[in-house]
C-alpha cells in the first residue's frame, strides 16, 4: 500500500518534513525560498522535490506538476508561515502585507485541497491582540472548506521526547469530508535529559581538523537509548522514515568555536542550570532540559548570532551537532557546514519528534497504519552543504537576492570585539561529561 503524501510549504532545513516522514508520510514536495536551506533539504531528502521559490509565486497546479503528484490526492499540507504584522483597529490581520505568507498558505491549501492541513507557529500568536490573527486564519480555512480542530494547542517539545523546552502553536484542520483528528498528548514517560542527548559525543575541541572542517572520523561509545536511536544503533518502533546510508563513526556538524581564556573561565565558573552573567548564555544542566534553541537574525536584519547554550562540562558553547541532538535530529541529518547557517537552520525548525507526534495524529485520522519502507536512501551530494548564497542560487536557478543580504559595512570593529568578548566566536581541554 502506498504511503500517504505530504507537502511542506515552508520547509527550511526540514524538521517538519522529517517528522512527517517518521510518522509514515512520503514528502512529495518541499517549498522554501532560501536557496541555502533548499540545498540542505535536498541533501537530506533525496526523494523529495525541493522547490526553491516563494509561496507567493507558486500555484497549487505548479506544485502538483513539479512534484509529479499531478491529479493525485494529497493527504496533508503543513508548514509554519512567518507572521509579523498584527492589525490595528478596523484592519484585518490577514490583509497586512507582512502576513502575505499566511494568506498564501491558505490560498495553496484551497488550491491543493489536501485532506488535512497543519499550521505551526510561535506561542505568542495566541496572546492578546495577536489572537485576532488566529481567528481570521480559522475563518479563512473554513471558507476554503476546512474545519479547524479547536481549541488549537500550544505543545511543548519536551513532552514528546525532545530534551528541550520549546513551545509551539499547532493548528490542525480537516477537509469537511474527512474525520476530525485530535492533537497529540505527551507520552507518560520521563523527559529526555541533556546528558542522554549529548554525553556520548566526543569533545570537538580535541580535533584540530574541526577548526577548518565540520566533520572528523572518530569512534565513540553511545549508551543512552535516545542517543543510540539518533546514531542509528537502536531501533525506534515509532520511526517509519527511510533509512539513510551514513557512517556513524564520522562526527559531523562540529566546527569548533574559539573563545578567549577569559570567556572560558567565566563559562566554567557558571554553575550548570544558571546563566553566565556577561554573555547571558545558559550553562546547561546535564540532568535537565536545554532551553529553547533560537535562530538569530537573517542577513537582512544584521545576521546576528543567536545565544548558544554553554556545554554542561566543556568551557565552550554547543556545536551544531550537539544542538541537533538536543533538537531530536538523527546523526545522519546534516546542516550547512557553517555554524551561523547550521544554528539558524536548527533554531528555525520544528523538532522532528514533535513533528512526528503531530503527524501521527493525522495518520490515525486517515485510518491508515504507518509502514516502514524497505528502500534505503543515499544522501545527496556533500557540496550541497557548503554552498554560499550565490552558488546555491545558481544551483536552483533563482536570483541570489531572493533573501536580502546585510550591509557588511555596518559590522564595525566594536561589534566584532563585542562578539569575541562574549564568547560567540576553539579551546583544547578535555573533561569527562559528569556533573560539575
Amino acid at each position: 500500500m502506498a504511503r500517504p503524501i505530504g507537502i511542506d510549504l515552508f520547509a527550511g532545513a526540514g524538521g517538519l518534513s522529517l517528522g512527517f516522514e517518521q510518522a509514515g508520510f512520503d514528502i512529495a514536495a518541499a517549498v522554501e525560498i532560501d536557496p541555502i536551506h533548499c540545498a540542505t533539504h535536498e541533501y537530506n531528502f533525496p526523494k523529495t522535490k525541493t522547490i526553491c521559490a516563494s509561496v507567493v509565486d507558486l500555484s497549487g497546479e505548479e506544485i502538483r506538476q513539479l512534484s509529479g503528484i499531478q491529479n493525485g490526492e494529497i493527504d496533508v499540507v503543513f508548514g509554519g508561515a512567518p507572521c509579523q504584522g498584527f492589525s490595528m483597529i478596523g484592519k484585518r490581520a490577514l490583509d497586512d502585507h507582512r502576513n502575505q505568507l499566511v494568506f498564501h498558505y491558505v490560498r495553496l491549501v484551497n488550491e491543493l485541497q489536501p485532506k488535512y492541513c497543519v499550521f505551526e507557529n510561535v506561542k505568542g500568536l495566541t496572546l492578546g491582540k495577536h489572537a485576532q490573527f488566529l481567528r481570521e486564519l480559522i475563518d479563512a480555512l473554513g471558507d476554503a472548506g476546512y474545519n479547524v480542530v479547536l481549541p488549537y494547542q500550544v505543545l511543548n517539545a519536551s513532552n514528546f521526547g525532545v530534551p528541550q523546552s520549546r513551545q509551539r502553536l499547532f493548528l490542525i484542520a480537516a477537509r469537511k469530508d474527512q474525520t476530525m483528528p485530535t492533537y497529540p498528548t505527551g507520552p507518560e514517560t520521563t523527559a529526555t535529559t541533556v546528558r542522554e542527548a549529548i554525553a556520548d559525543l566526543p569533545d570537538a575541541d580535541q580535533f584540530a581538523e574541526l577548526q577548518i572542517s565540520d566533520s572528523v572520523r572518530v569512534g565513540w561509545i553511545t549508551e543512552s537509548t535516545y542517543a543510540r536511536r539518533l546514531r542509528g544503533m537502536a531501533e525506534d518502533d515509532t520511526d517509519y522514515s527511510y533509512r539513510r546510508v551514513f557512517d556513524p563513526n564520522i562526527l559531523t556538524c562540529s566546527l569548533i568555536t574559539e573563545h578567549t581564556e577569559v570567556s572560558k573561565a567565566r563559562f566554567l565558573a557558571t554553575p550548570p542550570g544558571q546563566t553566565e552573567k556577561i554573555s547571558r548564555f545558559l550553562r546547561l544542566d546535564p540532568e535537565g532540559l536545554c532551553n529553547t534553541l533560537r535562530a538569530g537574525t537573517d542577513s537582512a536584519r544584521g545576521a546576528h548570532t543567536s545565544p548558544r547554550p554553554i556545554h554542561p562540562v566543556y568551557p565552550r558553547v554547543l556545536t551544531v551537532r550537539e544542538a541537533a541532538r538536543l533538537h531530536s535530529y538523527p546523526d545522519w541529518f546534516r546542516m550547512h557546514v557553517t555554524k551561523w547557517h547550521g544554528f539558524r537552520q536548527i533554531g528555525n525548525s520544528v523538532p522532528p519528534l514533535l513533528g512526528r507526534a503531530v503527524a501521527s495524529t493525522i495518520m490515525h485520522a486517515l485510518g491508515q497504519t504507518a509502514t516502514r519502507p524497505e528502500e534505503t536512501l543515499d544522501l545527496g551530494e556533500q557540496s550541497l552543504l557548503s554552498m554560499n548564497m550565490g552558488e546555491a542560487a545558481t544551483y536552483f536557478s533563482v536570483s541570489r537576492h531572493v533573501i536580502a543580504q546585510r550591509d557588511r559595512k555596518s559590522t564595525d570593529k566594536r561589534t566584532v570585539e563585542n562578539i569575541e568578548d562574549h564568547g560567540i566566536e576553539p579551546a583544547v581541554e578535555h573533561f569527562e561529561l559528569t556533573p560539575s
